[in-house]
């Protein structure tokens, strides 16, 4: 099975997570995810910038953990799954004030839930979402099922 190119750029405008989240690491969890080619920028910032841009996108004035900018529309000949894209463009905001107190206050590592806000947005920008309960346990499934194979444990099991 062929792997789908990625394009990948990564912005760090918050550095705290530079060097212990770097570009190969981001590469291989945003690759794992991907169900078509794709050209992502992955950016990660402070609370100030994630609450800016989560008010100016969304109306919600607070950072929260990821946003998605998916950038296709959903191509209508895939008989397989209406959401998947023939190539997906997005730009994808990590916060990682809100990563770090999230991985803090859920008992997870770090690393581990970053990798799956990173796949979570990966899914949103293929047209993945989670706003019905079918939606969500599709998601939720493929999440899982991604993160497993990265090595991850199930991010919805409270530990």
């Amino acid at each position: 099975m062929q792997k789908n190119k990625l394009f990948l750029s990564v912005q760090y405008a918050d550095t705290r997570l530079q060097e212990i989240l770097p570009r190969p690491l981001l590469r291989k969890w945003i690759k794992a995810a991907l169900l078509a080619p794709a050209k992502i920028t992955l950016r990660f910032v402070d609370a100030k910038e994630g609450q800016e841009l989560n008010r100016n996108y969304r109306g919600k004035d607070y950072a929260t953990n990821v946003l998605t900018f998916a950038y296709n529309e959903p191509d209508s000949n895939n008989e397989f799954n209406d959401f998947l894209y023939d190539f997906t463009q997005a730009d994808i905001i990590l916060c990682t004030d809100v990563l770090q107190r999230e991985a803090a206050e859920q008992k997870k590592t770090l690393e581990s839930h970053a990798a799956h806000l990173v796949i979570h947005g990966v899914l949103h920008a293929q047209g993945y979402d989670h706003e019905s309960d079918e939606e969500a346990e599709e998601m939720e499934t493929l999440e899982i099922e991604f993160l497993a194979a990265l090595g991850f444990p199930n991010p919805y099991i409270e530990v």
